[in-house]
């Protein structure tokens, strides 16, 4: 009786590897036949994924890559053919068969008992996932077709699966990783910026830095990526980096100084500032910053020299007016300030008469600021203060009443 069970047993066993073989098979004949049916392939082939006698064996990943294949390809004669077609499907179908050609390939390289390699499917993979790379109707443009549509993530997977063909060892180093290849590796890391996946942005983007694409765009990128994640180490690193590669390009200057203007480094943003004055001296905005951080150190004669200078590169801006006038009521209060410190009466009044002719030397500047901009109310405002203080009492009636009416 034992006997009996056990040939039961043994007949059920392979009856049921032979039934998984036999979805193998099934599901490489839906696919391939002239008319073919996905679907059918695909659920046969699902069983045979699942089931412990067939999962691990190299033929099944590969058979399931081919019906991901074959219906990439049908949609590609019809793209080529310039005939409606399923962008999506054919991305989909494309992806499919790549994850299980690549997992086909694993399988196809275990060594057998003896320790040797033997692969039976590989050497048909290959051509297929050289086709996959070269041909710009496959990941590439379904990767772009993602990227159109805000699927950073799954743009990354398909330009990732691009860039991994040339470097698997069945290819032998025989696909050149060329200018395509440093493109779609600038794109990978875009997409991952925009995907939030800051590290792995950093990491490609670092090793474009010494490619010829777009290299001062990649290092103006991973400035943003550190600055994303708050590295401010790198952030500033890079920075310093871009300034000294691209001295033309005032991008990385200017983010620099901000960054120690935000940070409250105003020396260390002068030195930057001076720098960047040095190689665009005519840009009036530097100038006017300059007069801004000076004002900010209680230099004022500094701060009036930098903004008169960026009132000669640009006479119209009124901002450059104004400030100018916030520069001579600030040197006046602090004067102001000190004299109160003074116990002599009459010398007190001599200073605060000096006190006085200062205040008068912002008049002009923000009146001309009015003048531009005869709407702005923030001029008005300082102007309005200066007039009560030097009892300028008909000039302080009428532009309380334009105040009043602008606001």
């Amino acid at each position: 009786m034992k006997k009996i069970i056990l040939f039961l047993i043994l007949v059920t066993s392979f009856t049921f590897t032979f039934a998984q073989k036999s979805n193998v098979s099934k599901a490489r004949n839906k696919a391939l036949m002239e008319t073919p049916d996905f679907a059918g392939a695909r659920e046969a082939i699902k069983l045979a994924l699942k089931d412990s006698t067939t999962k691990d064996l190299a033929e099944t990943w590969y058979v399931a890559g081919l019906i991901g294949n074959k219906e990439n390809d049908i949609q590609y004669k019809k793209a080529i053919l310039n005939m409606p077609y399923d962008t999506l499907n054919k991305g989909k179908a494309l992806m499919e068969s790549y994850d299980y050609f690549i997992q086909a390939i694993k399988l196809d390289m275990v060594p057998d008992a003896k320790g040797k390699v033997k692969p039976k499917f590989a050497k048909d993979i290959k051509p297929i996932l050289k086709e996959y790379y070269l041909t710009r109707q496959n990941l590439i443009d379904y990767g772009a077709y993602q990227y159109g549509k805000e699927n950073y993530e799954g743009a990354v997977k398909t330009f990732e699966a691009f860039l991994e063909i040339p470097k698997l060892p069945i290819m032998n180093n025989e696909i050149k990783m060329d200018s395509t290849y440093d493109m779609i590796s600038f794109y990978t890391g875009a997409a991952a910026s925009s995907a939030k996946m800051h590290d792995k942005a950093i990491r490609i983007f670092e090793s474009l830095k010494d490619k010829k694409y777009q290299v001062s765009v990649v290092y103006q990128d991973l400035c943003t990526e550190y600055l994303a994640l708050k590295d401010t180490a790198s952030y500033v690193k890079t920075l310093k980096e871009g300034i000294d590669k691209f001295p033309s390009q005032a991008w990385f200057l200017q983010n620099l100084i901000n960054h120690y203007i935000h940070s409250n480094k105003i020396p260390e943003a002068l030195v930057y500032l001076n720098t960047a004055i040095e190689r665009e001296p005519k840009f009036a905005q530097y100038h006017f910053v300059k007069g801004q951080l000076y004002l900010t150190l209680e230099n004022f004669e500094d701060a009036i020299l930098a903004l008169n200078k960026a009132i000669e590169l640009d006479p119209k801006n009124s901002d450059f007016y104004a400030e100018l006038g916030r520069a001579y009521y600030n040197k006046a209060v602090k004067l102001s300030l000190e004299a109160n410190k003074i116990k002599d009466i009459n010398l007190y009044k001599k200073e605060e008469a000096k006190v006085d002719e200062v205040f008068k030397q912002a008049l002009p500047f923000y009146k001309k600021a009015i003048e531009l901009k005869p709407k702005e109310v923030e001029y008005m405002i300082p102007l309005k203060q200066l007039y009560y203080r030097l009892q300028m009492d008909n000039e302080y009636e009428a532009i309380s009443i334009q105040i009043k009416a602008l606001q």
